[in-house]
């Protein structure tokens, strides 16, 4: 069980307490946000269930040779295991262990910030928990969210799980390799998320033949762009 957000318990983290906690975050995320802008750096709340291939993606990603300077944090219950293969496939990269919370919040982001130079980078990567829920309610300073989401969790996740895809800026389906050995409609997938998204973007993609990871190369890439004009504008 989450102590910070009580995952929808009353009993365990009052309304009142929870809206105070959320107004805390919010402060530090604003904090985090400006030190990536400063920067120019575009900064990713990558979320998604265990094993949806969060850090595959990142990996295929790094793979790629996209010419953007990419590192991360991630975040895990108990182990390093996910830093370590982010390190090991080129992303410099930090463990944030979280023990029994079921999110990172801005505090946690903070934290590991000041063991990351941003000065040089692209793109800024927290890689969430493992998890559908909690990972939606907090602000952790980011530009935009990713919600990585494998075909092989079935079609009504969008529908499930709405909070989580209503906040999505891009929801990159993965695994698609092994839709033909599923009975499940990759449509479908689809129709639950222009279902749920307030602005539908699908990337559909797999981390192990490469297909579609140049769109998600290329949407990396214009949103970094964009980030940059508009600090430019600002300035001016």
């Amino acid at each position: 069980m989450c102590e910070d957000c009580g995952c929808g318990d009353p009993a365990l983290v009052p309304v009142e307490v929870q809206e105070s906690l959320l107004a805390g975050n919010d402060r530090v995320a604003r904090h985090n946000r400006e030190h990536f802008l400063e920067h120019g750096v575009l900064a990713l709340n990558l979320m998604g269930s265990p094993g949806s291939g969060k850090t595959a993606l990142l990996e295929a990603t790094a793979r790629a040779h996209t010419g953007l300077r990419i590192a991360a944090v991630s975040g895990d219950l108990a182990t390093d295991r996910d830093a370590r293969r982010l390190e090991a496939a080129g992303i410099p990269a930090r463990s944030i262990t979280t023990g029994s919370a079921c999110h990172l919040d801005a505090e946690m982001v903070h934290h590991a910030l000041h063991h990351q130079a941003l000065a040089g980078l692209d793109v800024f990567v927290v890689e969430n928990v493992g998890n559908l829920v909690c990972p939606a309610v907090y602000d952790l300073g980011q530009n935009a969210n990713v919600v990585v989401l494998s075909v092989t969790e079935g079609e009504d996740k969008p529908l499930k799980y709405p909070v989580m895809f209503r906040k999505a800026d891009l929801v990159v389906l993965t695994k698609i390799d092994l839709l033909p050995h599923l009975d499940v409609s990759r449509a479908a997938i689809e129709d639950a998320l222009a279902r749920t998204m307030p602005e539908p973007a699908v990337i559909a993609l797999s981390a192990k033949t490469g297909e579609g990871v140049e769109r998600w190369v290329a949407w990396l890439a214009a949103r970094h762009a964009g980030l940059a004009a508009g600090t430019a504008a600002a300035g001016s």
